[in-house]
C-alpha cells in the first residue's frame, strides 16, 4: 500500500526533518525558552516604565536642586516658612479671610 500523496510538494516539504527541527525550535524559543519573546516583551515594558521613571525623577532633581539654591538666600528662608508653615513675626497678626464658596472646610 503506497501513500497516495507522497509525490505532493507540501508533503515533500512537512516530511522534511529539517522544517521539523526547525519548527520545533522556533516553538521553543518563542514560548518555552527563559528568554522567551513574550518574557523579552514583558521585561522591555518594565525597562521602559523605568526609564520614564528616571526621567521624572531627574527632573524634580533639578527643581528641588534650584530651590535649595534659592534657600541659601535668608530672604527666600523667609518667604517659604510663610507660605509653606505659616510662619509669623512675634510682632506681627495674621488676619483670614474667608469668602463664600472657599474650599476650606471648617472642623
Amino acid at each position: 500500500m503506497t501513500n497516495p500523496h507522497k509525490d505532493k510538494p507540501w508533503f515533500k516539504f512537512l516530511s522534511n526533518k529539517y522544517v521539523w527541527v526547525l519548527l520545533f525550535f522556533s516553538t521553543w524559543m518563542i514560548f518555552l525558552d527563559n528568554y522567551s519573546y513574550f518574557d523579552h516583551r514583558f521585561l522591555d515594558n518594565q525597562v521602559s516604565e523605568l526609564e520614564d521613571n528616571k526621567e521624572y525623577y531627574q527632573e524634580e532633581i533639578k527643581k528641588d536642586e534650584k530651590q535649595i539654591k534659592q534657600l541659601k538666600n535668608p530672604e527666600q528662608i523667609e518667604k517659604y516658612a510663610r507660605e509653606k508653615y505659616y510662619m509669623k513675626k512675634d510682632s506681627e497678626d495674621i488676619y483670614i479671610i474667608e469668602f463664600e464658596g472657599d474650599s476650606i472646610e471648617k472642623k
